[in-house]
C-alpha cells in the first residue's frame, strides 16, 4: 500500500513544476553516480586483475626463503619431501644476486636470478618472451635471458647480439673492501639468449641465467639457495599449502604470492577504498536534492496527509509512504544506472569502446571486470543513503498537525 501511494505521487502532476524538476534531477543524479560507481570500480577490477596476472607470471604461488641472512640451506631430504607433496605442481631452487652487466662501455646493474631447467614449469615467463628463447645454457656455456628494460639499457638485441656480455658477480663472503678487491668479484662472459617483457618493475630489474654457472661464480655451497619457488596444483589453496610447508621448513619464511608483493596489493586495496569513499561522498551530496524534492512534495500533499489522518492513518503510516517515495526515486535511478553500467562494461570488454592512448601499454583499451557482488554492495549503499536522506522529510510529513481546515 505504501508503494502504491508513492507510485501515484511519483506519477501525479504537481502544482509547481519545480517539484517535478527537482525530483527528476535527484533521480538522474543517483543514476549517474551509480553508473560511475560501477564503471570506475570495474575498471579498477580490470587493472587489478591485469596486474595480478602479470605478477603471477613471474612470482610463484609459494616462495621459501631464509628467515635471517641471505642463503637458505636445504637438505636432500627436504627436496625429496617437496617432490612427494601431492599439492605441488613443480618447484625450482634459485640463486639470486645483484650483478653488474657490461656491454662494451655500457654498464647496468641487475638482479640476476639463476634457475634450473624446471623454472619454466613454475611460472609463465616463457609466454612473455618477445625475442629469442628461454634458454639458460650450462656451466660451460652459460646464457642469459634479459628483462626488456635491462636489454634496452644495455643497448643490445638479445637474439641478434654476436658479442657476449661481461658479468661481474660478488663472491660469497667477499666485498670490495677486502684486502684484494679483485678477489671480491668473479667475472665471466655470458651470451644473450632472449628477452622477456612482463611488467616494467620486473623488466627493468631482473635477468635470468643458469644456476650451476651462478654457483660457480659466487662460490656458494651445493645446498645453499636464495629461495625455492613453488607452483601449486590449486593456487587458491596457497594458505593451506603454506602451513604444510612451514612445518617442512621451520627455520625459513614461507610466503604466498600476496605476501611476496604485499605492498602492491595493499596499495591497490587502498585505492579501491578511496574510490568507494569519494563516490559515496558524491552520493551524499546528490541526496540533498532528494531531501529538497521530498520536502516540497510534503508541502504539495499537505491536504492529502490530513485526509489520510482523518481516515485513520497513523504517523508511522504517513512516514512510511514518504520513505517509500524516496526509495522509489533512488531505486529507479540506481537500477537504471546499474543496467547502463553493466551494458557499458560488457561493450568495453567485447568491443573496446574507450582505448588507451599510445601503443606501449600491454592492452589497447581499458580493461574492465564486472563484480556482481560489488554491484550489490553499491546498490545497498545507494539505497541506505537515500533512505537516510528521505527520513527527515518523511518524519516532517508524519508530524503534520491534524487539521482538516488546512
Amino acid at each position: 500500500m505504501n508503494f502504491l501511494f508513492a507510485w501515484r505521487y511519483f506519477r501525479a502532476k504537481k502544482s509547481t513544476n519545480a517539484i517535478n524538476v527537482i525530483a527528476w534531477i535527484s533521480m538522474l543524479s543517483i543514476l549517474c553516480i551509480t553508473f560511475a560507481f560501477i564503471v570506475v570500480l570495474s575498471v579498477f577490477n580490470g587493472f587489478e586483475g591485469l596486474v595480478k596476472s602479470l605478477y603471477s607470471s613471474f612470482y610463484t604461488d609459494i616462495r621459501i626463503e631464509a628467515r635471517t641472512g641471505k642463503y637458505l640451506t636445504v637438505s636432500e631430504s627436504q627436496l625429496n619431501a617437496l617432490s612427494a607433496q601431492q599439492y605441488i605442481h613443480a618447484y625450482t631452487p634459485t640463486l639470486e644476486e645483484k650483478v653488474l652487466l657490461m656491454n662494451k662501455d655500457v654498464q647496468v646493474i641487475t638482479d640476476l636470478k639463476a634457475v634450473d631447467t624446471s623454472y619454466a614449469s613454475v611460472n609463465e615467463v616463457k609466454d612473455y618472451m618477445i625475442r629469442g628463447e628461454l634458454y639458460f645454457g650450462d656451466n660451460e656455456k652459460p646464457a642469459i635471458v634479459l628483462g626488456s628494460g635491462v636489454e634496452a639499457a644495455l643497448g643490445v638485441l638479445a637474439d641478434r647480439s654476436i658479442f657476449p656480455l661481461t658479468v661481474y658477480i660478488s663472491r660469497k663472503g667477499q666485498t670490495a673492501l677486502t684486502a684484494n678487491p679483485i678477489d671480491a668479484f668473479s667475472a665471466a662472459n655470458i651470451q644473450t639468449a632472449g628477452t622477456f617483457q612482463i611488467q616494467a618493475d620486473i623488466d627493468n630489474k631482473y635477468s635470468l641465467t643458469n644456476i650451476h654457472f651462478m654457483r660457480e661464480m659466487t662460490k656458494t655451497a651445493a645446498d645453499e639457495y636464495t629461495a625455492i619457488e613453488i607452483s601449486l596444483k590449486q593456487p587458491d589453496k596457497a594458505v593451506a599449502a603454506k602451513k604444510s610447508l612451514q612445518q617442512l621448513f621451520p627455520d625459513a619464511k614461507v610466503l604466498t604470492r600476496y605476501e611476496q608483493n604485499e605492498s602492491l596489493f595493499n596499495l591497490m586495496n587502498m585505492e579501491k577504498w578511496a574510490t568507494y569513499a569519494l563516490l559515496t561522498l558524491m552520493l551524499v551530496v546528490a541526496a540533498f536534492a532528494m531531501i529538497g524534492s521530498l520536502s516540497m512534495l510534503v508541502l504539495e500533499k499537505k491536504k492529502d496527509i490530513q485526509v489520510l489522518k482523518a481516515l485513520g492513518a497513523s504517523q508511522r503510516k504517513i512516514r512510511n509512504i514518504f520513505l517509500a517515495e524516496g526509495f522509489l526515486l533512488s531505486s529507479i535511478g540506481a537500477v537504471i544506472g546499474s543496467l547502463l553500467a553493466i551494458i557499458f562494461c560488457y561493450l568495453q570488454q567485447t568491443v573496446g569502446l574507450i582505448k588507451i592512448s599510445g601503443s606501449t601499454f600491454l592492452v589497447s583499451y581499458y580493461p574492465v571486470a564486472i563484480d556482481y557482488g560489488q554491484i550489490a554492495i553499491i546498490l545497498s549503499i545507494v539505497i541506505l543513503i537515500t533512505l537516510a536522506a528521505s527520513w527527515y522529510p518523511a518524519k516532517k510529513a508524519a508530524l503534520q498537525p491534524f487539521n482538516l481546515k488546512v
